[in-house]
């Protein structure tokens, strides 16, 4: 075929009165859109011109086709400006050339001229119109162009129905979506698959996954990409089991060695944990192994919180020649940000200049957040202020910074910036903007955003939004209000929620209360020895040592093993990690030198160590011997010897820091004039010249 109409092409070039034959002249036109020849096009075309026989209408509609399946939309808009007379097709021509090559506003505008026109909307240009609405979002000229389908006749056009239900799904109106496909008469493979992709693309999941169901009971064909769309679903899910019965399913219509499926598989399995199983696919079919799958393997270690994997993996991705995309530095900027690795994270950032990805708004944000874990939160609000157009994420990775450091003002004057630029906040902000407020102190404003966030800004509050109350109220003492406030909630709290209230009681001595939450905590998580040891403490306080042997028996014969407290720094690209009186680490002689010297300097400007705060039945002596070798003192004495001065030392806990820890490190601050920065299991500590940011409120 291809060959016949090279030689008409040189018949009808070569010979001047074979041009007017239209019908041969769109064959080969036809032929070179389809092989997007544009070179060939743009020399019949000029060939036409020359030998004066002016395309017609008929010639110039195939001409804007071959021209915008090109790429080429300038020439495709010059000749539609010029052309004398224009039908409904050379209108469909350039709406969907516009609406294929991602110019989506010109699609819309385009469309509406076309209508001002009163020429008569196809149903392919209402197709493509939808299509341009569902990649932009523009769900309200989506509903008018719904209308305008069934006005003309096209509702029931499974090429129209198939673009309606994705536009619904991808705009978040799943209801609407679903209405539209269960009124269609027929359904074909393209019409579920959109179904499935709208779900997946809005976050219903588990509806995804339903549909596809139905589609198998159904006996409707299935291809390889709503194979692709349900494996999205399942990674999303963390779903492995009904993934591997996509596996068997992959293998058995032969699609395993199609790149996309592959990808696809590597990352399902990768987001559910089973890297043994992506590895096997990434291994097992080459074809799998380019930049997508190594990013899903990388992906994987990092949701596994293995970041040397996923670091070396980079490593191992530039050795074979692969350079990362955006989305692999999202996941590696992740990885750093998880595990505080700055600088990791920095030589990172400086890789994403040089390949200018910093502009991206995804890798924006996950610098922001990364800068912020790491404790640098003034490098990421100047890297946010750096940002052209901040999106929804920005903002609310820069409110989750503000949290994280119990800077409350400066999240509520995010969140009024947010609101005042016409962003819409979400569950994720509320999130953020209750936290910062609990962290901080701001007990009547944080309530106030509860209270209103389903009112004003249409956000029902979850799960997580009452846990933070909570804990809003448990942190400022408010304990018989936040015992209301679990009395009225529409369901019990999760274990966060107990935990919060349980480390509140303890905090202000509620030991009524703390049994409650404690009892409570235990019903929920038997294997966790959290509960246990936070009554423990408070009956130690009391002096009911009774009890706490008790409690500790009860830890001792249910296997449940207490966490135990330790605090690492990275120095030099090396994780150095410290328990309490750790005397495994090679320079231990000097370390412990350092810490005994600096004892001394903070006594003698005012430090007493605050030996109420150990909880075990010794004398005092012993209680301060064992509060000298907290792992964060430590941590802070290694720093002190390897840091170079001027640098702020940075130290990671998995614990709350002890009081009597906070108390000393001011007065380090104070004697050895450095910043130093602790970032343990809840928020920031930034010590500085005898004070903390957190203003003695944690």
């Amino acid at each position: 075929m291809h060959h016949t109409s090279q030689m008409c092409s040189r018949n009808l070039i070569g010979f001047g009165h074979k041009l007017s034959d239209t019908k041969a002249v769109a064959h080969i036109i036809q032929t070179y859109a389809r092989t997007k020849d544009l070179n060939k096009g743009k020399q019949l075309h000029a060939r036409l011109i020359r030998g004066g026989c002016l395309p017609c209408t008929f010639l110039n509609n195939h001409f804007l086709n071959l021209y915008s399946k090109c790429g080429e939309l300038d020439y495709t808009t010059k000749l539609f400006e010029r052309m004398s007379q224009r039908n409904m097709v050379s209108w469909t021509a350039m709406i969907t050339g516009f609406a294929h090559n991602m110019k989506f506003q010109e699609a819309l505008g385009l469309f509406c001229q076309m209508r001002i026109e009163g020429e008569i909307a196809t149903q392919f240009a209402l197709s493509s119109v939808l299509q341009a609405c569902a990649s932009i979002g523009a769900i309200q000229f989506g509903t008018q162009v719904h209308c305008l389908v069934v006005k003309c006749g096209f509702g029931c056009e499974l090429f129209v129905g198939s673009n309606l239900t994705d536009m619904y799904s991808k705009c978040g109106q799943v209801p609407d979506a679903c209405k539209i496909f269960e009124e269609m008469p027929c359904k074909d493979e393209v019409l579920w698959t959109s179904m499935i992709d709208g779900y997946v693309k809005s976050g219903h999941f588990k509806k995804a996954l339903t549909t596809y169901k139905k589609m198998v009971t159904d006996d409707v064909f299935i291809d390889q990409h709503v194979l692709c769309s349900t494996l999205s679903a399942c990674s999303a899910l963390k779903a492995s089991s009904f993934g591997k019965s996509l596996h068997s399913t992959i293998v058995k219509f032969g699609f395993e060695c199609e790149t996309f499926i592959g990808n696809a598989l590597t990352d399902m399995y990768s987001k559910s944990g089973d890297m043994v199983s992506a590895l096997n696919v990434f291994q097992i079919h080459s074809g799998c192994r380019n930049i997508v799958s190594l990013t899903a393997i990388i992906d994987g270690y990092v949701e596994m919180n293995q970041t040397e994997k996923a670091l070396s993996t980079s490593v191992d991705l530039r050795r074979r020649g692969v350079e990362p995309n955006e989305f692999t530095f999202t996941s590696l900027i992740k990885a750093c940000a998880n595990q505080a690795k700055l600088e990791h994270g920095s030589q990172l950032h400086g890789q994403v200049v040089k390949l200018n990805f910093d502009q991206d708004p995804f890798i924006s944000s996950t610098l922001v957040d990364m800068y912020g874990k790491c404790g640098l939160f003034d490098h990421s609000i100047q890297l946010f202020d750096e940002i052209e157009n901040p999106n929804d994420i920005a903002w609310n990775t820069l409110l989750g910074v503000f949290a994280q450091h119990g800077l409350g003002r400066n999240a509520i004057e995010t969140f009024n910036g947010m609101i005042h630029r016409g962003l819409k906040p979400n569950a994720v902000t509320f999130v953020n903007l209750l936290k910062a407020c609990s962290h901080s102190g701001i007990v009547e404003d944080g309530l106030n955003y509860f209270y209103t966030m389903e009112k004003i800004y249409g956000v029902v509050p979850e799960e997580e939004h009452y846990s933070c109350v909570i804990d809003l109220l448990g942190r400022a003492g408010k304990l018989k209000e936040a015992e209301d406030f679990i009395n009225n909630m529409p369901f019990e709290p999760n274990a966060f929620g107990w935990c919060s209230f349980l480390g509140a009681c303890k905090i202000h001595g509620d030991k009524e209360r703390a049994k409650l939450a404690a009892e409570k905590l235990m019903k929920l998580e038997p294997e966790n020895s959290g509960p246990h040891v936070l009554l423990s403490n408070i009956y130690a306080k009391e002096k009911q040592w009774e009890d706490v042997r008790s409690l500790r028996k009860m830890i001792k014969d249910g296997n449940m093993n207490k966490l135990p407290g330790y605090s690492w720094v990275d120095i030099r690209n090396k994780t150095h990690v410290f328990g309490v009186e750790d005397w495994s680490h090679p320079q231990n002689k000097e370390i412990y030198e350092k810490l005994d010297s600096l004892l001394d300097q903070i006594k003698s400007i005012g430090y007493v160590p605050q030996t109420e705060s150990v909880l075990i039945d010794v004398d005092d002596n012993l209680k301060e011997k064992l509060l000298h070798y907290h792992s964060e003192k430590i941590a802070v004495a290694y720093s002190l010897l390897t840091c170079p001065t001027g640098k702020p030392i940075i130290v990671k806990k998995n614990l709350r820091v002890c009081s009597d820890c906070h108390s000393a490190l001011n007065y380090i601050s104070k004697v050895t004039e450095r910043n130093i920065i602790v970032r343990d299991i809840s928020r920031f500590h930034h010590f500085s010249n005898g004070s903390c940011s957190c203003g003695d409120y944690w």
